[in-house]
This record gives structure tokens, C-alpha cells and sequence, in this order.
């Protein structure tokens, strides 16, 4: 089962659920946003979904997929939590020491990355920045917390980010994880009641160019040197997510050097039981707005 956010063929924002046959069901309330789900209780969204998934109308059978985020939800991310990603970070920095101390510190790495118009939805084009000339895509699987600080869900998620402008200075760190079109959720969210053991997930990644493979790997969240719950109560320790908030778990498929996102690439992220998001990379802000029809992001 999985919580997607679509459009009708009245083109009106909708939730619903994808069920097992490969249809959806819509909820009831037409102007149901996903944010408002995550101001109840994990008992109570569980309560709602299962009579969704029984008694909700049905829609469309293939409506097009929109981004998993909407309202007022923010998009966190934690850093250094793979020793993959540590030992990637120390090799691009001016200042790797850093690095090293964060990996082995209690309090982890964590960071805002984006509000929701700024996230790319499946099969929408992600951006790497025009001033920038080694960028790679970060997979990571994502938690979806509500309001009140338990996880819900999951989805996966792409924390586009320049090497290179972090490389040079780690305070750089906003401008390079934070732009139009660095983030990537979805396809869908997969309630956390379905995912039995969230450390025992696959994770892929595949670059395309020119319709070849140039660049794949494979890790688990079996990897994970941080546990997930922790991740969660620092975060929530000292601010509050009124209408929830997604985190960005952190990654341990760093592509090496010389490899950079190009134009024209198309990622591919597919972790286990969350399914495959898949996204074009353009070049630089004013790609990113053609690519997306002309609207801001």
C-alpha cells in the first residue's frame, strides 16, 4: 500500500492510495492535503488509511504522480552517516578532519534542504548548479515524521549537491545542497506499518547517459552507523514540525571523482519496497523553470 499525491482529470491536487491491483482511491475529502495527515497520531493514520483502502472511491487508474510533499512540510537531511559518505566528504574537502569528527561525534549532521515548491516528483527534472563543476546525486532513504516526532512513512529521496562548493569551504554547505531543484521525493510514501525492518533495505542507484549506463551501485541501510530514531529526537529536540517534516537519511553511494551529473542524465533511485524514482538532470536555474513548464521553483 502506498500514499501518493496526484492529479485528476479535473486537474485539482488529490491523496490516495495506490492499491495492490495497481488502482487508486482517492480520499474522501477532495481538499485532503498530505500535510494535514501529518498532524495525527501514527494510530490514527493508520485507522484512516485502512478505511481508505476499503471504502475510498476510485480514481483514474493511472493519474499522473505528483511530488510527496505539500503545505506547509519541510525537507531535512542528515549528513556522515555511512562511512562511505565520510570518507567521500574527507576526500573533497580542503578541510577533512571535520568530516572524521562528525562521523564518530553523538549529535549527527543534520540540515534544512528544501521547502516543498522546490521538490522535484517522479519523472520531474532535478538540477545541478551552473556555477558548479562536480555534482553527484545523493539516494537516501527518507523518513516521513509527523507532527508529533514518530515516523509514519518512507520514500525515497535525492540530495543533489555540489562537491565542489562544499569541497572548497564546508561552510559553502547551503549553497550546495540548497537550490532550485536539489531535491528529489518520491514515488510514493510507503506507510512505516509496511516496512518491517527499515535496516534490511536495498539501495540502487543508475545513471543513464545517452540511454547507456554510466555510472551504478548498490549499498543497504544495514550500513547505517546512525540509528534512525536517534536521527529523529535530535531534530525535534529543540524545534517543532507542525505539519511533519521529511528527513533525508543520509547516503552511502558517493559516484568517485571524475564522474559529474550531466545534462541530458537521468538518475534512477530504487529502494526495496518503495519502489524506483526516476529524474532528469537539467543545467542551472533557467533549465530547470523551462523544464518545468515556466513555473518558479
Amino acid at each position: 500500500m502506498q500514499i501518493i499525491r496526484y492529479r485528476d482529470t479535473d486537474g485539482r491536487e488529490r491523496v490516495g492510495l495506490l492499491t495492490g491491483e495497481g488502482g487508486v482511491r482517492a480520499f474522501p475529502d477532495a481538499e485532503q492535503r498530505l500535510c494535514d495527515l501529518w498532524t495525527l497520531r501514527a494510530t490514527e493514520l493508520r485507522a484512516l488509511v485502512s478505511a481508505v483502502a476499503t471504502r475510498g472511491a476510485e480514481a483514474e487508474a493511472r493519474p499522473p504522480w505528483l511530488a510527496p510533499i505539500d503545505g506547509e512540510s519541510e525537507v531535512w537531511a542528515a549528513g556522515v552517516t555511512y562511512k562511505r559518505s565520510e570518507e567521500a566528504r574527507r576526500e573533497e574537502s580542503a578541510t577533512p578532519d571535520i568530516y572524521a569528527r562528525v562521523y564518530t561525534a553523538e549529535r549527527p549532521e543534520l540540515f534544512f534542504k528544501a521547502t516543498p515548491r522546490r521538490v522535484a516528483g517522479p519523472e520531474a527534472a532535478i538540477a545541478v548548479r551552473s556555477d558548479s563543476d562536480w555534482d553527484v546525486p545523493e539516494p537516501e532513504l527518507t523518513l516521513v515524521i509527523n507532527a508529533h516526532g514518530e515516523i509514519v512513512g518512507y520514500t525515497i529521496g535525492n540530495d543533489v549537491s555540489s562537491r565542489s562548493i562544499e569541497g572548497e569551504n564546508p561552510l559553502y554547505l547551503p549553497q550546495a545542497k540548497v537550490y532550485a531543484g536539489s531535491c528529489a521525493l518520491g514515488p510514493a510514501i510507503v506507510p512505516a506499518w509496511e516496512i518491517p525492518d527499515p535496516y534490511a533495505l536495498s539501495i540502487e542507484l543508475t545513471i543513464e547517459r545517452d540511454r547507456q549506463v554510466c555510472w551504478q551501485g548498490r549499498s543497504s541501510t544495514a550500513d547505517l552507523r546512525r540509528r534512525l530514531e536517534d536521527l529523529v529526537a535530535y531534530l525535534f529536540r529543540e524545534d517543532e514540525f507542525p505539519a511533519g517534516v521529511f528527513l533525508c537519511s543520509g547516503t552511502a553511494l558517493v559516484p568517485e571523482r571524475p564522474f559529474t551529473l550531466q545534462a541530458g542524465d537521468v538518475v534512477s533511485i530504487t529502494i526495496t519496497g518503495l519502489g524506483t524514482l526516476r529524474n532528469r538532470v537539467v543545467r542551472g536555474r533557467l533549465a530547470l523553470k523551462a523544464a518545468s513548464g515556466g513555473q518558479s521553483c
